[in-house]
């Protein structure tokens, strides 16, 4: 009977899976719940397979995986997986789909609104005595009628798109791959030149890959209009935190939402902490209770999948480097 590993706490539906699985007889099942590369690293040898959260897979802990046949992500993303490495030893890695991109598009949604409504500093002008005047200097924005541009034109940006456009925002966005590729059909116009789109917009939502270095930095961020309003729920590291953070403070940004970080949790004392204006949260976008569960049963299901043969092709990563 095959190994399985899961490294990381699961939705309840997960766990219920997982337990059937075992009872059955399809596979044995090591849980870890704690999120770290130590809890989990000491039985990666024995593992067939590997269900992983957010946590790294380096190619020191592949390399003690002497069995492994497929890793199974979590989730979408997999820039703390070693790929190389992988590839190396042609182990599969399989992402879980189109499954959080809908709960993703929301917290974007949330955050352009809660940027633009501060909603930090209206929460505390109820809270703090004395504050209640906060409301009078006329800091909350509409989102009706601006510009939005979005970063990224995958299935995340252009659910965005749809919700933008409820709220009437002009919205266009930039993607150089679809443009090659062949642009969605929709309302939405592609923008070629980025540093054009920067100075266009009046709102920015971010939803492309993590690069080799922040592909918004201070000089992308001095391009844009002063008071601009910027969400991120890509990846830790697409923008420069402390170029965002100063121009939180400068003003050039007015107000922005984060979700991702260059290090998670964010170490103590991060620039981002000292502003209000700033919405943070804990990489949570695509962790809605309804995504949650999607994501724990997809993962399941994939590393069992590509055990078993019955794997969605177009879900495993490197399958062009695998079959080779």
């Amino acid at each position: 009977m095959p190994n399985l590993l899961v490294a990381g706490k699961l939705h309840p539906a997960g766990e219920k899976l997982l337990e059937r699985l075992e009872t059955d007889g399809i596979v044995h099942v090591d849980y870890i719940q704690e999120v770290s590369e130590a809890s989990y690293a000491p039985l990666i040898h024995k593992a067939d397979a590997l269900v992983i959260r957010t946590q790294p897979l380096s190619a020191d802990t592949i390399a003690m995986a002497t069995k492994l046949k497929v890793v199974s992500r979590h989730g979408v993303g997999y820039d703390s997986v070693d790929l190389n490495a992988l590839n190396a030893r042609k182990i599969a890695l399989t992402i879980v789909g189109d499954v959080n991109s809908v709960s993703v598009a929301e917290h974007s949604m949330m955050q352009l609104l809660a940027a633009a409504k501060r909603v930090l500093r209206s929460d505390l002008a109820v809270r703090k005595p004395d504050n209640w005047e906060w409301r009078n200097n006329l800091e909350q924005q509409e989102i009706s009628g601006k510009r939005l541009l979005i970063l990224g034109y995958g299935r995340i940006g252009r659910h965005l798109a749809r919700m933008a456009s409820g709220f009437e925002m002009e919205v266009k966005a930039y993607d150089p791959f679809l443009e090659k590729k062949g642009w969605p059909e929709g309302t939405v116009e592609p923008i070629s030149n980025l540093n054009e789109g920067l100075a266009w917009a009046d709102c920015i939502s971010v939803h492309i890959p993590k690069g080799d270095k922040p592909a918004i930095g201070a000089d992308e961020i001095a391009r844009m209009k002063a008071g601009v309003i910027i969400a991120n729920t890509a990846r830790g590291g697409v923008i420069c935190e402390k170029a965002l953070a100063d121009a939180l403070a400068s003003g050039q940004v007015g107000a922005a939402g984060v979700d991702v970080f260059e290090q998670e949790p964010p170490l103590k004392g991060s620039p981002l902490f000292t502003y209000d204006n700033a919405v943070l949260s804990p990489h949570t976008a695509g962790l809605t209770r309804e995504c949650s569960e999607r994501m724990a049963l997809a993962s399941i299901h994939n590393a069992v999948n590509y055990l078993s043969g019955r794997i969605d092709r177009s879900l495993i990563v490197n399958a062009g480097t695998i079959d080779a």
